[in-house]
């Protein structure tokens, strides 16, 4: 039997999730798709400077599956950069955060948002 599907929980979705050349053709063969939880990683352990241990409590999974999602995030960025594609951030396997420190805490926005009002 199969083993149930974790959900990687992510803090809130990016305002912006489509990057890439600005003279691009936004043909199959031209874009590169990061997935939200990928996306998260890089979020959290590029931008906020999570430890990959703390990425993975914040996000609810094990370290080595934000290992994982982390370095296939990390390639996809690379190819759309090197390559010139564009990169698409959409889909992947994840829940949006409560917001109400339910594990959340440092490097979550809508959690910094609850607690500031």
């Amino acid at each position: 039997m199969a083993r149930p599907m974790k959900w990687r929980k992510v803090c809130c979705l990016p305002e912006i999730n489509k990057f890439g050349p600005l003279d691009a053709f936004a043909d199959a063969e031209n874009h590169v798709i990061m997935t939200v939880d990928e996306y998260e990683t890089i979020r959290l352990i590029d931008l906020e400077g999570f430890t990959q241990e703390e990425c993975a409590t914040q996000m609810n999974v094990a370290r080595s599956t934000v290992q994982g999602i982390y370095n296939d995030a990390r390639k996809k960025l690379a190819e759309s950069l090197v390559n010139g594609k564009i990169l698409l951030i959409e889909g992947g396997e994840y829940r949006i955060c409560d917001g109400l420190g339910n594990g959340c805490a440092r490097g979550c926005h809508r959690y910094r948002r609850s607690r500031s009002g």
